[in-house]
């Protein structure tokens, strides 16, 4: 199994998200491969939700096209396991706690671990209350990653001192989406997190265009793209592959290396 740690090896991290099942599960499979493909470093498989109450409207209606194409966990699960022998990049899972629970902690996370899932991000599960499902996580060698929010200051040291993984740093206060401009000073939140800890922090939430790319990606260890590249999957659908390919490509040449 690929493993987190390998995204950030010797080098800065682009991270691209996709929602499973949008346009159906096996050309969000195509789509997976090609963002690989294009150079993505991770990829952040989302698990589509009813209620995804951290994205915003793009990764909405992205989720509403999955769940409406018959999209369900086992079904993200077979379609992760098709891929798993092409993949040489790690792949994370993005989900809601609600869907975690209703599998079962330890089923979840052993599943998880059978289709080469290294890592899961779970926007909703506060950091206070993590402790059963890192329980779990750890029996089957998952990594939970914790978001840091620009609201987090008081908590950062806890945080950054048991962060596995990376750290998911949001950009700004509310839900996804791209942003024409981030004003939070995510130079002073990484330098808080450095005085911690030494693992990976990447930005997410916003960053939409390569110059954005290149302003995150000096400030911290990678970035997260994942509005932007679920929009050209709404627009073209199952004719995809190329734009995304593409736009990929040229956002990875924005990293600072």
């Amino acid at each position: 199994m690929n493993r987190i740690q390998d995204a950030f090896k010797n080098k800065k991290a682009f991270i691209a998200y996709l929602m499973a099942g949008d346009p159906n599960l096996a050309d969000s499979a195509k789509h997976i491969l090609t963002a690989q493909e294009a150079g993505a470093d991770l990829i952040e498989i989302g698990i589509p939700f009813s209620d995804p109450i951290a994205e915003g409207e793009v990764i909405q209606a992205s989720s509403a096209r999955a769940i409406s194409a018959g999209t369900r966990l086992d079904g993200v699960f077979e379609m992760v396991a098709s891929i798993k022998e092409q993949m040489r990049i790690p792949m994370v899972f993005m989900t809601y706690l609600n869907p975690v629970f209703v599998y079962g902690y330890d089923r979840f996370f052993a599943k998880c671990a059978e289709v080469g899932i290294c890592g899961v991000i779970i926007p909703d599960l506060p950091f206070e209350e993590q402790g059963e499902a890192k329980v779990a996580a750890e029996r089957h060698q998952i990594e939970i990653v914790t978001l840091v929010a620009p609201t987090s200051e008081k908590r950062v040291i806890q945080i950054a001192q048991s962060a596995e993984g990376f750290i998911y740093l949001v950009s700004s206060m509310g839900v996804t989406g791209v942003r024409n401009e981030i004003t939070t000073d995510l130079s002073a939140i990484v330098s808080e997190i450095r005085k911690y800890t030494d693992i990976p922090i990447a930005i997410g939430f916003g960053i939409g265009v390569p110059k954005q790319v290149e302003y995150y990606s000096a400030i911290a260890d990678g970035v997260i793209v994942g509005s932007a590249i679920v929009r050209i999957i709404g627009e073209h659908g199952k004719n995809a592959k190329q734009a995304v390919y593409e736009y990929i490509q040229s956002m990875k040449q924005g990293l600072v290396l």
